[in-house]
């Protein structure tokens, strides 16, 4: 098993133009994400995000509330049209009291492919081999079963349709 790179699918039923603005519209992925940032995602700029709990599901956003007000950087990678969506952050940066500004991020991929069934979310993030030793494990775990929740997340994002 690797450590570097948590890896996670979901095969969502929604068109894909649908599913790409879930994960390429910055308000509507702060939506079902439980975050809130202050531009759009643009390939090559940085944002500023801010947790929140999500819109989405009551019980996850509960757990969220103590990271909420939480800021962090996202800096985004790329914006592929229907096909990839990909940004760099600090992964796990919820203690207020640490800079992570030095430390290595990792990086985040959301790639759509199309099936006869729906659309294929993967979502890859890769790098934790470089976050220092006394955070990666807990970073990594953190955030395996972060994506684990927020591929739930979107398919019930998608599932409430333009309700949200």
């Amino acid at each position: 098993m690797s450590t570097d790179r948590i890896e996670k699918e979901v095969l969502l039923r929604a068109p894909l133009d649908r599913v790409w603005r879930a994960i390429s519209d910055s308000e509507e992925f702060g939506r079902w994400f439980g975050v809130r940032f202050d531009g759009p995602f643009v390939a090559g700029e940085a944002v500023n995000g801010v947790m929140t709990p999500t819109d989405v599901d009551d019980t996850v956003a509960a757990q969220q509330e103590p990271y909420a007000g939480e800021p962090g950087k996202w800096y985004i990678e790329a914006v592929e049209p229907q096909r990839r969506f990909a940004y760099r952050w600090h992964p796990y940066a919820v203690d207020p009291g640490t800079d992570y500004a030095a430390e290595p991020t990792t990086l985040v991929e959301f790639t759509l492919t199309e099936t006869d069934e729906g659309v294929l979310l993967r979502i890859v993030e890769s790098g934790f081999d470089a976050i220092p030793a006394e955070r990666r494990v807990s970073a990594y775990e953190a955030n395996s079963e972060g994506w684990a929740i927020q591929t739930e997340l979107v398919s019930k994002y998608l599932a409430l349709g333009e309700q949200v």
